[in-house]
C-alpha cells in the first residue's frame, strides 16, 4: 500500500438532506439566468451575463451555485460547444466568480475543471483565450492545500488526444508551481511520470510547455547537489539521446545531502532508461548511481514508490548481462535498493484517525444551518484537511487557517467563520492522537555539533547515516585510506553542504595544501592574498597581519612577493597564517605539513596545540604529527565515522589493523612499476643518463639567483633523496635537471633515447586541463600520437625568438658530386622528418633526415645533431629523440584500454576509479596515483618525484617505497618525509641557502653502496612478446647481433644491389639507411 493519499476524483455531493421543493426561488433565478447564457452570441454579451451571475451569488449566496443548480448548468454549457457564445459566457462567468468570490467559488471552479480543459482545443479563438485566462486565475488563486484536489483533472488533461489541451494543461501546471511551489513539489512523484510523456511529444509546443512546467515544479528540489543538473535531467527525460551525457554528470556530482522523494522523482525516469539501455556500459552507470543514491535515502517510504520501476530491471540485468563485473555492480545496486526500501513495500499503512466523511460531519456540525447550501464547499475544505492528515499524521498548526477558515468566513462572515474554524480544529484534535515528539540529544555547553548525516562524492557514497560529535578545544585526527572521503568531508563542512551542520553558528575555515593558484591570485602579493578574506580585512589591521606573518617566518621582502613565486612550503605557511588571522572555532587542516621542513613542522605542531579554544580536524599522513597533536581520532571505515579517544598510538592499540598508519613496512598494498627496457650504449648501471654541470638559475621576476653551481648526474643505479629547507631551491634544481626549465647558465644533457617520468611538486597541474576525462582516457589521449604530449609542452621544448631567427637563416650545405668535387649551396631547412640514424663508421652521434624547403622529400639530407644544433634546431632534434624513445616504450605495451587499466591497478588505482570515474571526482591521493601512473606508462629509465608523499596515505607510501626498491631504473625524490627518504635513498643532494640567500648543493651518500651500484651491469631483456587490443600475444623476433665479418659482407652485397638498381626489401632498406648506404 502507498503511503501517499489517493488522488481518486471526488463524487459530486448528494442533496438528499434537502427537500425537493426547497430553494425554489433560487432555482428559478438560476434557470432564468442560464437561459440568457444560452443565447449569448459575442464577447460583450458573455461579459454582461457573467456580471449578472456574480450579482446573483452576492445576493442569494452559494445556494445559487449548489442547490440552485448553477454549477451543473455551467458544466452543461462547457460540454456543449456547438456555439461558441454560451461556452465563452460560462467560462467568463466562472472567471468573474473567481475574481469576486474566490473562496466561495473555488470548490465549484475545481469541480468544473474537467469540462474547462477541452475548451482549449475549441475552434473559436475567443473560447480558447477565455479558457486560458480562467485556468490561470484558478491556478493562481488556489490555496496550498487545494493542489492535490486540482491535480487529477490536470493529469487527465495531459492524456487528452488534442495537443492544444496538453499544451494548455502543461501551462496550468507551471502556473500552479509558480504559486504553490512547496505543495506541487510534494506531489512531484505523481507529476513527473505524467509530464514525462509530454516532454517527448512530437508537437514542439507541447514539449516546450512541458519542459517549462517541469522546471518550475522541480524548483522545490532543495538538494544543492542535484540542482545544477536538474535542467539537463528534464531535457533528458524528453530526449533519449542526452541520457549518457547526463548520467556522466550524475556520476561526477558531489552528493552530500540526503536524497528525498522529490529528488528521486526527477531522477528515476532516466535511471530506469539507463537500466533498459542495450549498452552494458549504460546499465553499469545506472546501477552505480542507483547504488549510491539509495545509500543516501533516509526514509524507506521515500523509496517505496519507485521500487516497482527499478527493481525488475535491476533483477533482469543481474541475471542476464554477459559481463561478470557489471552483473556484480547490478546485484550490489539491487541489494542496496532493497535495503533502502526495507519493509516499506509490505508495511501496512493504517488509515488516518478520521475519514473525509468524518471531517464533513464535524464541519457540518460547526457550520450549522448554512451547511445545507454549502455541501460542495464543506466537502472541498474537509478533503484538503484530510490530505494533510494523511501525509502528516496530524493536523499541523496552520492547516485549518489555509484549508478551513477562508471558506467558512466567506460562507458565514468573518467573525462567525473564524470561530467555526477554531471549533472544527478543536473537535478534530479531540479525535486525532497527536504524534509523540522524539526525544533528541541534549546539547552540552562544550558541544559544537552533534549531527547525523550522509556524504557522497563523484557518484560514490562515502559516509552513510553516520554521526559527528565535535567538542570545543579538541584536536581530531581524521584518518582513513585514499578515497574514503577525508578531504571531501572537510570541504563539505566549509562549503555549508553538510546537512544539519551549524554553519550559521560556527566560524569554520578549511586550510588545504595549495596545489595551484587561481588566476586572480597569481598577481597578488602575500598581503593582498590575506586581505582578500572579507572578515580578516574588517577585523584586523595591516600591522596585526604583518605581525602574524612575521611569527610564521615571513620577512618584509617575502610579504611583498607574489603568491605564485612562493614555494610549496611557503604557500602552506601562507594558508596557515590566514587561518590564524581568521580566528575560527573549527579549523580543518588538509595535509598541513606538506612541503614543510622539520623546523616548520615543529612550529605548526606547537601552534596547533596552543590553540586551546579552537577545535581542529586534521588530515595528515605524517604519523608523528598526528601522534603529537591529536586528542582524538576520527576514523572513516565501512561508510561510518568512528570516534576514538587518544592520539594515533592509542588508537592503534585499540585497532591493530591500522598499524599501517605508523610503519611503511606494514603496508599490504602493492605497487608494481614497469621495468625500463634496454638503452643503446648503456652497459653499466652507473653510466650517466642525465646530468648538468655548473648550472645557475634565476627566475625572470627575481634579481638574484635561486641556485648556483649545481653539478649532478643520474644513472640507472641512482637512488637520490633531494632534501633541504623550504625555499632552498630543490624543485628549481630538479626542473633544470629534467628540462622543465632552461638553466640561466651552465649545461644540461640527457641520453637521446632516455625515457623519463617526472611528477612535479604540484602534481595536479599535469591533469588540471583534463578533469572531465577518466584516468584511462587521459593516458590514451596523452600518448595517442606515439609521443608524450605533456613532455612536448615543456618550456624547454618551446622555440624562442632567437632560435627561430637562427632556424630561418640559410644553411650552407656542402657535398661531393660524382666527380668527387665539393659543391656548396645555400638552402633553407623546412623540417626534420623524424628519421634518425647513427653516423658512418658506427659513431656515437646521430644523423637526422632533414627536408629542405622547395625540394621533395626524396632530396632530403642526413645532418648530424651538432650541425643542426648550431643551426638552431636543437629542440627539434630533442623532439625526434624523444619520440623515438617513446615509440620504443609503446612497442613494449600497446596503448589499449585493458593495458592502461592494468597499469593503473599496478600503481594502486583500481579499475573502478581508473576506467569509470572522471578525474575531477577523484581524491587527492587518487590523483597523485593518476599522475604517477601516466608518467610511467612508457616504461621510463628514470623516475623523478617532487614531493610524492603528499596526499598519499601510509599504506600507499609503504607500497610506493617497496615499488621504488624493486624498480630497475634510476630514482630522484624530493621529500620532507625523513622516514620515507632514509628507507630508499642512500644518496642525498642537500640544498641549503647561504647568507646571500642563494641555494648551494652538497652531494652526500654511502660510498660503499655507490661504488657497488656503479659496478652493476645492465641486464634488461628486450621485449619477447606483445599483446594487442584484442588480447592476442605476438612473439617479437629479436635482431641477432651481427659479427664484423657478417656486417661487412652484407654491406658489400647491398652496395652491389643499389648500384645495379635492384630493389631492396624492408629489412635491407632499413639496414642500408642505418649504415649510410643510401
Amino acid at each position: 500500500p502507498s503511503a501517499r493519499p489517493s488522488f481518486a476524483r471526488r463524487q459530486p455531493p448528494t442533496m438528499a438532506a434537502v427537500a425537493e421543493n426547497a430553494f425554489t426561488a433560487e432555482k428559478e433565478q438560476v434557470a432564468a439566468l442560464m437561459t440568457k447564457f444560452g443565447t449569448v452570441t459575442d464577447s460583450a454579451g458573455a461579459d454582461a451575463v457573467a456580471t449578472e451571475l456574480v450579482d446573483l451569488v452576492k445576493s442569494v449566496g452559494i445556494a445559487a451555485l449548489t442547490v440552485g443548480g448553477g454549477s451543473e448548468a455551467l458544466c452543461a454549457l462547457l460540454n456543449d460547444r456547438k456555439s461558441p457564445g454560451p461556452c465563452e459566457a460560462a467560462l467568463k462567468g466562472i472567471t468573474a466568480l473567481c475574481k469576486s468570490e474566490p473562496a466561495l467559488s473555488e470548490a465549484v471552479a475545481i469541480a468544473t475543471l474537467p469540462a474547462q480543459l477541452p475548451c482549449l482545443a475549441d475552434r473559436a479563438d475567443s473560447v480558447k483565450e477565455a479558457t486560458l485566462a480562467l485556468c490561470k486565475i484558478e491556478m493562481k488563486m488556489c490555496s496550498p492545500t487545494a493542489v492535490k484536489a486540482i491535480l487529477p483533472a490536470l493529469f487527465d488533461g495531459l492524456l487528452d488526444s488534442n495537443w492544444q489541451v496538453k499544451e494548455g494543461t502543461c501551462k496550468c501546471l507551471g502556473w500552479l508551481a509558480d504559486t504553490q511551489q512547496g505543495s506541487v513539489g510534494a506531489c512531484l512523484v505523481d507529476i513527473i511520470p505524467k509530464v514525462s510523456e509530454c516532454l517527448g511529444d512530437t508537437k514542439k509546443q507541447v514539449a516546450s510547455a512541458a519542459r517549462k512546467a517541469c522546471g518550475k515544479a522541480c524548483l522545490v528540489i532543495d538538494n544543492p547537489d542535484i540542482l545544477p543538473i536538474v535542467p539537463d535531467v528534464i531535457k533528458t527525460i524528453g530526449d533519449v539521446g542526452k541520457t549518457e551525457a547526463t548520467m556522466d554528470k550524475l556520476l561526477a556530482t558531489t552528493f552530500v545531502t540526503q536524497i528525498d522523494q522529490p529528488t528521486l522523482a526527477i531522477m528515476v525516469p532516466i535511471l530506469s532508461r539507463s537500466l533498459a539501455d542495450r549498452r552494458a556500459l549504460m546499465k553499469r552507470k545506472g546501477a552505480l548511481v542507483i547504488d549510491n543514491m539509495c545509500k543516501l535515502v533516509a526514509e524507506p517510504m521515500d523509496m517505496a514508490p519507485f521500487a516497482p520501476v527499478l527493481e525488475p530491471k535491476l533483477t533482469r540485468n543481474a541475471d542476464e548481462i554477459a559481463s561478470e563485473e557489471i552483473r556484480e555492480f547490478t546485484a550490489k545496486a539491487l541489494a542496496t535498493l532493497r535495503l533502502a526500501m526495507g519493509d516499506a513495500a509490505d508495511t501496512f499503512i493504517p488509515e488516518p484517525a478520521m475519514t473525509v466523511q468524518g471531517m464533513v460531519d464535524v464541519m457540518t456540525e460547526v457550520v450549522g444551518d448554512k451547511a445545507a447550501t454549502a455541501a460542495p464547499l464543506i466537502l472541498h475544505s474537509a478533503t484538503m484537511v484530510h490530505f494533510k492528515l494523511a501525509s502528516d499524521k496530524r493536523i499541523e498548526d496552520g492547516v485549518c487557517d489555509m484549508a478551513v477558515k477562508p471558506y467558512l468566513e466567506a460562507l458565514m462572515g468573518a467573525e462567525e467563520g473564524a470561530a467555526a474554524s477554531v471549533s472544527f480544529n478543536e473537535k478534530c484534535d479531540e479525535i486525532i492522537s497527536a504524534a509523540a515528539k522524539e526525544q533528541g540529544y541534549v546539547m552540552q555547553d562544550d558541544d559544537l555539533c552533534h549531527i547525523d548525516f550522509s556524504l557522497a562524492y563523484g557518484g560514490k557514497v562515502l559516509l552513510q547515516n553516520t554521526r559527528m560529535h565535535l567538542k570545543k578545544g579538541r584536536r581530531y585526527g581524521l584518518i582513513g585510506g585514499n578515497g574514503v572521503g577525508k578531504t571531501t568531508l572537510m570541504r563539505a563542512i566549509d562549503n555549508n553542504q553538510l546537512e544539519e551542520f551549524p554553519n550559521d553558528l560556527l566560524r569554520t575555515i578549511f586550510v588545504e595544501s595549495h596545489s595551484s593558484q587561481e588566476e586572480d591570485e597569481e598577481e597578488m602579493t602575500v598581503m593582498d592574498f590575506i586581505l582578500k578574506n572579507d572578515i580578516i580585512r574588517e577585523e584586523k589591521t595591516v600591522e596585526q597581519i604583518k605581525e602574524a606573518l612575521f611569527r610564521m617566518g615571513f620577512t618584509e621582502d617575502r610579504i611583498n612577493q607574489t603568491v605564485v613565486s612562493l614555494s610549496g612550503g611557503w604557500l602552506m605557511k601562507l594558508a596557515l597564517s590566514r587561518a590564524m588571522l581568521y580566528e575560527p572555532q573549527i579549523m580543518m587542516l588538509d595535509e598541513p605539513t606538506n612541503h614543510m621542513d622539520v623546523m616548520n613542522v615543529k612550529w605548526v605542531k606547537d601552534w596547533i596545540i596552543a590553540q586551546e579554544n579552537v577545535t581542529s580536524i586534521m588530515v595528515s599522513h605524517d604519523s608523528g604529527f598526528l601522534d603529537d597533536c591529536c586528542t582524538h581520532i576520527l576514523q572513516i571505515a565501512n561508510l561510518k565515522l568512528h570516534t576514538y579517544k587518544g592520539n594515533l598510538s592509542q588508537f592503534v592499540e585499540k585497532v591493530p589493523e591500522a598499524r599501517s598508519y605508523f610503519e611503511l613496512g606494514e603496508s599490504k598494498l602493492k605497487f608494481t612499476f614497469p621495468q625500463p627496457g634496454p638503452l643503446e650504449g648503456v652497459k653499466s648501471k652507473g653510466k650517466a643518463l642525465m646530468k648538468m654541470e655548473g648550472v645557475n638559475y634565476r627566475y625572470p621576476i627575481n634579481d638574484h639567483f635561486t641556485i648556483i653551481g649545481c653539478t649532478v648526474q643520474v644513472s640507472l643505479s641512482s637512488r637520490v633523496g633531494c632534501v633541504g629547507p623550504n625555499g632552498a631551491g630543490k624543485s628549481t634544481m630538479i626542473k633544470c635537471l629534467t628540462g622543465e626549465v632552461e638553466p640561466t647558465t651552465g649545461t644540461r644533457w640527457a641520453h637521446p633515447n632516455l625515457r623519463m617520468a617526472y611528477v612535479a611538486q604540484h602534481a595536479f597541474h599535469h591533469i588540471e586541463a583534463h578533469l572531465d576525462k577518466t584516468p584511462n582516457e587521459y593516458i590514451r589521449w596523452r600518448y595517442a600520437s606515439g609521443d608524450d604530449k605533456e613532455a612536448m609542452n615543456k618550456v624547454t621544448m618551446t622555440v624562442s625568438d632567437e632560435e627561430q631567427a637562427a632556424m630561418d637563416a640559410p644553411y650552407v650545405l656542402q657535398w661531393k658530386d660524382d666527380n668527387d668535387k665539393i659543391q656548396t649551396a645555400k638552402r633553407f631547412i623546412e623540417k626534420l622528418t623524424g628519421i634518425r640514424r647513427q653516423t658512418k663508421g658506427g659513431g656515437k652521434e646521430y644523423e637526422y633526415e632533414t627536408k629542405w624547403k622547395g625540394i621533395e622529400v626524396s632530396g632530403a639530407t642526413f645532418l648530424t645533431a651538432t650541425k643542426l644544433i648550431k643551426a638552431g634546431w636543437e629542440k627539434h632534434v630533442r623532439a625526434v629523440d624523444q619520440k623515438i624513445a617513446m615509440m620504443a616504450g609503446m612497442y613494449i605495451r600497446p596503448l589499449t584500454t585493458g593495458n592502461v587499466e592494468k597499469h593503473l591497478e599496478d600503481v594502486g588505482l583500481g579499475r573502478e576509479f581508473g576506467t569509470h570515474y572522471r578525474m575531477g571526482a577523484l581524491s587527492g591521493g587518487q590523483k597523485v596515483k593518476v599522475v604517477m601512473g601516466s608518467a610511467m606508462w612508457n616504461c621510463p629509465h628514470l623516475l623523478v618525484l617532487d614531493e610524492p608523499t603528499n596526499y598519499l596515505d601510509r599504506e600507499s607510501l609503504g607500497a610506493l617505497a617497496n615499488a621504488i626498491i624493486e624498480y630497475e631504473g634510476g630514482v630522484v625524490i624530493i621529500t620532507h618525509n625523513d622516514e620515507f627518504c632514509r628507507k630508499i635513498c642512500p644518496e642525498r643532494w642537500v640544498l641549503q641557502k647561504m647568507g646571500d640567500g642563494i641555494g648551494r648543493l652538497d652531494c652526500q651518500g654511502d660510498p660503499e653502496w655507490m661504488k657497488h651500484a656503479l659496478e652493476q651491469k645492465v641486464e634488461f631483456k628486450a621485449a619477447e612478446e606483445m599483446v594487442d587490443a584484442s588480447g592476442n600475444v605476438t612473439e617479437v623476433v629479436q635482431k641477432k647481433e651481427m659479427s664484423k665479418k657478417e656486417k661487412k659482407a652484407k654491406i658489400k652485397t647491398l652496395k652491389a644491389k643499389i648500384k645495379g638498381g635492384d630493389p631492396l626489401d624492408t629489412d635491407e632498406e632499413a639496414f642500408a639507411i642505418e649504415n649510410s648506404l643510401m
